[in-house]
């Protein structure tokens, strides 16, 4: 793949920290901090992150999984948080090498839509199944995890950045 320039050569991801930051960001959410409507939804932010960083190992079927895992979780309707974190999966992985391309504040604009288009989905499924309306406070979900994107980007890729090296024989 032909790099951006500027861009830093990255090391692989290790899978133990893919999974590590995974149950992190699910015990986040599962934090007995009251659900209200305008929390980001960390573990969705992360499963974005991996789906574009890895989409080989982090895909649909463990987004579908933790989906399933939040709606036990949260006792909501059976498939809601499911099919909320497969379609951002999907989109992820759809739009994974074009968004590689941008800089990471550009990055965080580029998810905002799949955030949003994911609460709406999540909505649409509550409301299907006789939920109440959180309120119009819920749009601001989205947008917090579109402003959480950079700092998970530094903190997600920082174990994968190599030092600087000062030999000038070698280039990587």
């Amino acid at each position: 793949m032909i790099m951006r320039s500027g861009q830093q050569l990255l090391l692989p991801a290790n899978p133990v920290f893919i999974g590590f930051s995974l149950i992190v960001a699910l015990l986040l959410d599962m934090l007995p901090l009251g659900r209200v409507p305008w929390m980001p939804d960390f573990l969705a932010l992360a499963l974005v992150f991996w789906a574009v960083h890895q989409p080989l190992r982090v895909g649909i079927g463990l987004a579908f999984l933790f989906g399933l895992i939040m709606d036990v979780h949260q006792a909501s309707l059976l498939g809601q948080h499911a099919l909320s974190y497969t379609a951002l999966s999907f989109f992820a992985a759809m739009i994974h090498r074009r968004l590689l391309w941008f800089t990471v504040p550009s990055q965080a604009l580029q998810v905002l839509p799949m955030f949003a288009v994911a609460h709406g989905l999540e909505l649409l499924i509550r409301m299907l199944g006789g939920g109440i309306f959180p309120g119009w406070i819920m749009l601001l979900a989205p947008l917090a995890e579109s402003l959480l994107w950079p700092v998970v980007s530094v903190l997600l890729l920082a174990p994968q950045r190599r030092a600087p090296d000062r030999d000038e024989n070698r280039p990587l």
